[in-house]
């Protein structure tokens, strides 16, 4: 049996506390000696390096999540992950286990340690567990000690979070300083809710003129929330339930109107109330899409019909995320759907696509080969960038091209196979459709019939709606399986 190349991934972290770790320098190295010996293709995109990050919490390592998720992407583009030690990977016993099942069972990824190599078989996951239990020891002693370092600095009124949008940080606990441009995006939310302005209406606006979030994204209405209420604005500083007022600067274009935006919104102030999912859902929920966007449009009951009836909205827009809106009254979209099925199931202009069914096995079957083929074309170009870079010579390229080829034509040959069955199921006819459609029209027309079983039968033979706000068209998708 010939022996399969590899693509592997490099994760290597230095934490904070690095007087045992070595270099990302010296790891990377190590890491690419072993990936050669061991019949490994690395490439750079897929070296993931992190300086001075906690291993604690993997939702707070930005590499970490960039790695995952291209595990998880549809190419795969790598099959292993190499580590110096296991601890590099995680310090959170749970975290660990989870991302590592996540990617061995899910994503066919596996994780190595070239440092604490495992014998395979129960006692092999045994040892793991053990290093794991160590690293989350080690973990929790150590952030107990940070967090005591943290805390005393606060005392002594030093800054040490992230700067809030519109500051930047100096160092060494200095207080932060004012970055002119981004704090101009404060001011002018200030200002703007200063004047009566929603909140919802304020993100539009920010987001039409081109400003951008600490992290780089568009507002929202939470996010211009947040900066409403952030007491920092006003010279008050907290940290961990300590709160000092710090000598950072301010300006009067905010503080003058803090207090009285603070009043504003409490007088605003309405508690959520739990809303009930059966007394907002609707029949065409999900199915109506934004023509702008994409998003769908979600289902808003109206408290007072007579003033405003109820009505979709595009969810983007509703959080300040779109700049126009998509909205169309439930009455009027329900008689666009029934005259559509109408219309259809008599034949008129009836245009679906055919969509064959499949095993759930013929499925699953097809996605592993195709995502196999993927990651294949990647190899291939690999192992030429690797000949065409000086790593292999002409002989080791050669006889990694010729086991690429051979697995090639194995998977295009067992998936011509599951093309060819799948082509010999039957398309359903015109007037078989129709029937269908018919029969959706008679269940969706009953006043008796619930909404979940009309939305039901509506998925059936549509796909999807979409809605053009500035026609006031709709657009409809029928298939057929």
């Amino acid at each position: 049996m010939r022996k399969r190349i590899l693509v592997a991934a490099l994760y290597i972290r230095v934490s904070t506390d690095k007087q045992e770790e070595l270099s990302p320098d010296s790891q990377k190295r190590l890491l690419l000696e072993y990936a050669k010996s061991h019949n490994m293709i690395v490439v750079e995109e897929h070296i993931y390096i992190e300086n001075g990050i906690s291993g604690r919490k993997a939702d707070k390592r930005p590499k970490f999540q960039q790695m995952i998720a291209a595990a998880k992407s549809e190419k795969h583009p790598f099959d292993v992950i190499l580590v110096w030690k296991f601890s590099r990977f995680a310090r959170n016993q749970e975290e660990s286990i989870v991302y590592k099942s996540m990617l061995r069972n899910k994503c066919h990824v596996d994780v190595v340690s070239i440092s604490e190599p495992l014998i395979e078989g129960p006692f092999g996951e045994l040892v793991e567990r053990i290093i794991e239990w160590m690293d989350e020891f080690y973990s929790i002693r150590l952030s107990g000690e940070v967090i005591r370092g943290m805390t005393e600095k606060a005392l002594r009124q030093g800054y040490q979070s992230v700067p809030s949008l519109g500051y930047k940080a100096v160092g060494e606990g200095k207080p932060f300083v004012i970055d002119p441009e981004a704090y101009a995006i404060v001011e002018y939310i200030f200002q703007s809710y200063y004047d009566g302005q929603d909140m919802t209406a304020i993100a539009r606006e920010v987001n039409r003129r081109g400003y951008r979030s600490r992290r780089g994204g568009p507002f929202d209405r939470r996010a211009i929330e947040r900066i409403l209420k952030n007491s920092f604005y006003a010279g008050e500083v907290t940290w961990n339930g300590i709160t000092f007022q710090g000598p950072h600067e301010t300006r009067p274009s905010v503080t003058n109107i803090f207090e009285a935006v603070q009043a504003r919104m409490a007088a605003e102030y309405r508690p959520r109330r739990r809303r009930d999912a059966s007394a907002n859902a609707h029949w065409l929920s999900g199915l109506i899409k934004c023509g702008t966007c994409g998003a769908s449009l979600g289902f808003n009951r109206s408290s007072d019909p007579r003033r405003r009836p109820d009505f979709f909205q595009c969810w983007r827009y509703g959080k300040g995320l779109h700049p126009d809106s998509c909205a169309v009254s439930a009455r009027i979209a329900e008689e666009a759907v029934l005259d559509s099925l109408r219309k259809a199931g008599a034949g008129d202009s009836l245009d679906y696509e055919y969509i064959p069914q499949k095993s759930q096995e013929a499925v699953s079957e097809e996605t592993v080969l195709r995502e196999a083929l993927v990651r294949l074309e990647m190899k291939e170009r690999r192992i030429r960038e690797a000949y065409e870079g000086g790593v292999d010579t002409l002989e080791e390229y050669k006889a990694n091209k010729k086991r690429l080829a051979e697995e090639r034509q194995e998977l295009c040959a067992d998936l011509q196979r599951l093309q060819t069955t799948a082509e010999t199921t039957k398309a359903p006819d015109k007037s078989e459709v129709m029937k269908r459609i018919q029969d959706v029209y008679a269940l969706v027309s009953d006043p008796d019939i619930g909404n979940e079983a009309k939305g039901n039968a509506l998925r059936s033979v549509l796909k999807e709606i979409v809605f053009d706000r500035k026609t006031g068209r709709f657009a409809f998708y029928y298939y057929a399986s």
